[in-house]
């Protein structure tokens, strides 16, 4: 009895060593994630500007959105240009967004699904979707090559460059390639362009950064 309690537990810890690597994978890395966390690590609140452009099919969106960000987890926008001008939203976090539309009509407050259509952009991304350290968690976490190479310079700023080549282009919203430039000076990004095939559906850049912005929760009405 004894002999075979050893045999299904010897059998058990090899199943489980074969399986392991397999159940848990391990968040891919490179030396710019990692320098961009430890500056988001000594980071509060910031705000930046967003400008997007997007394109689904035949449709194209050009916005460029106020962000502001307080830890854990509030976020604000407000578009400052482009489609629905002056609309806005405030996330606290959760699966909902309390937004308002431009206009005369920006007094009127309403709470949507995080995921509604008046509350996300063209391609379907969220509030959340556009914080830098959500960007660059994909780049961590969606699977895939990921390398890192010189970027160059943007804005006289020298960058390095994330090239993430996507594994599974289905189970990302059909986006095959990621592209990310960080600075070198501040590990925070510049420019972001994703690709489905050799078509450019995303194309974003990240200015007017403040990393000490002061913020408070009174700054994210609910």
């Amino acid at each position: 009895m004894l002999k075979r309690y050893l045999a299904l537990t010897l059998a058990s810890a090899a199943f489980f060593a074969l399986a392991a690597p397999h159940a848990v994978r391990a968040a891919q890395t490179a030396p710019a994630i990692d320098a961009f966390n430890a500056s988001f690590a000594q980071v509060t609140s910031y705000t930046f500007k967003l400008h997007s452009h997007e394109t689904k099919g035949t449709d194209v969106q050009d916005r460029v959105y106020d962000y502001s960000f307080l830890k854990p987890h509030f976020a604000k926008t407000l578009i400052e240009s482009g489609a629905n001008k002056g609309s806005g939203g405030v996330w606290n976090g959760g699966d909902q967004v309390s937004g308002h539309q431009g206009g005369l009509l920006s007094g009127i407050h309403l709470k949507v699904d995080l995921h509604d259509g008046r509350a996300t952009s063209l391609r379907g991304y969220t509030i959340p979707d556009g914080l830098p350290q959500n960007i660059i968690a994909t780049y961590a976490n969606v699977k895939g090559a990921l390398t890192q190479t010189p970027g160059g310079k943007i804005g006289g700023v020298d960058t390095d460059l994330l090239d993430l080549k996507v594994a599974d282009p289905a189970g990302n919203g059909g986006v095959s390639e990621q592209k990310i430039w960080l600075s070198q000076a501040s590990h925070w990004p510049l420019r972001q362009i994703f690709y489905a095939g050799t078509t450019v559906v995303l194309d974003q850049s990240f200015t007017d950064y403040n990393l000490n912005a002061g913020l408070t929760q009174n700054d994210f009405p609910f």
